[in-house]
């Protein structure tokens, strides 16, 4: 889900904006942690929580390993969302709206301020009773590839919650009920392979995501990070097997300003189409998200106002061309 800009300040943004062209420039690798250790004792445990609250601090981003979840129904996620893009465009204009709010919404088009050469399917997806019966029947094995994806993400992503919890401060089971039965928000998308002729390479320009976590899988390289220090985009390799996770707005709203939002963006691929599938996480659309308390004091002030969902999606269509992230929106200025 968008929310347009660059990664502390609008300034930080259109210098990146001036570099869109440009190469990515060479950067440390992102941490790749193995999820399998949080469960492999108390002192293993630790030593993983700490990997991740180190690498969402200081990088807003890492890469998972060993998380538990079969390649085969990584790539029957792939599969499906490859097979739904290749249907007709009748079968797909089904679903074509261009109203944000809708449950499911498909799109070929720039409306949404930030799409360039894609196109998208979009959905939720938690509890997965409530939503597959809107899901598309076509291709036929849709709903259960993706289903079973969509799933696998839930349990993957309150772990990762739990982790980034305990890293805080706050307890591996703060908020947990919230987040079980909160939202899940899938993002499919495919991108045109670029060519010699293609002018602008950017496939999705540069965004953060509202939710607090987003879990993305991609079949072939394309995304690209801003880390919060750097004016220079970081290419995210697809690891095979990996799963790559950034830090969202009301994470950084929930943290008082301790973990930053990811910026990032798309590049088209000159060696093939990509497919992305990102599962965005956070609490139920209507539920409000605002500094946690025991992270505010007399010498941590909370910086953010308090927040839903659907305050996101309220703010989305006077700011699509902005270039402002949701985030920026909710800081307290300062006396």
């Amino acid at each position: 889900m968008p929310a347009v800009a660059g990664s502390s300040s609008a300034s930080l943004y259109m210098a990146s904006q001036q570099k869109r062209g440009a190469p990515p420039q060479q950067a440390r690798p992102l941490p790749v942690i193995d999820l399998g250790r949080l469960s492999m004792g108390t002192a293993s445990r630790a030593l993983a929580v700490q990997d991740i609250a180190l690498a969402c601090r200081e990088r807003g981003c890492f890469e998972v390993v060993n998380h538990g979840i079969s390649k085969s129904c990584m790539q029957g996620a792939l599969e499906a969302a490859s097979e739904f893009f290749k249907l007709s465009a009748e079968q797909k204009e089904e679903f074509a709206s261009d109203d944000i709010r809708q449950p499911i919404r498909y799109d070929t088009s720039s409306r949404d301020g930030i799409s360039m050469s894609r196109s998208f399917l979009k959905h939720y997806a938690n509890p997965l009773d409530d939503w597959i019966k809107l899901w598309p029947t076509q291709p036929p094995t849709y709903r259960e590839k993706m289903g079973e994806y969509a799933v696998k993400m839930q349990g993957v992503s309150m772990q990762l919650m739990e982790a980034i919890m305990q890293g805080l401060g706050l307890g591996p089971l703060y908020l947990q009920e919230k987040l079980e039965g909160g939202m899940q928000f899938m993002a499919l998308n495919s991108y045109l392979q670029s060519s010699a002729k293609t002018i602008d390479k950017i496939g999705l320009a540069p965004h953060s995501d509202c939710g607090f976590l987003t879990i993305l899988l991609q079949s072939s390289p394309g995304l690209e990070v801003m880390h919060h220090d750097d004016d220079a985009w970081t290419p995210v390799p697809a690891i095979p097997g990996a799963l790559h996770v950034h830090v969202g707005d009301h994470l950084e709203v929930l943290s008082n300003g301790r973990l930053k939002s990811l910026v990032h963006r798309a590049v088209l691929n000159p060696n093939e189409p990509r497919i992305s599938v990102a599962s965005i996480h956070g609490l139920w659309i209507d539920e409000v998200v605002h500094c946690a308390e025991e992270l505010v004091d007399e010498n941590h002030p909370a910086m953010y106002r308090a927040s839903s969902f659907q305050d996101f999606l309220n703010f989305l269509p006077a700011n699509m061309n902005k270039y402002k992230r949701f985030v920026e929106s909710l800081r307290i200025d300062k006396p």
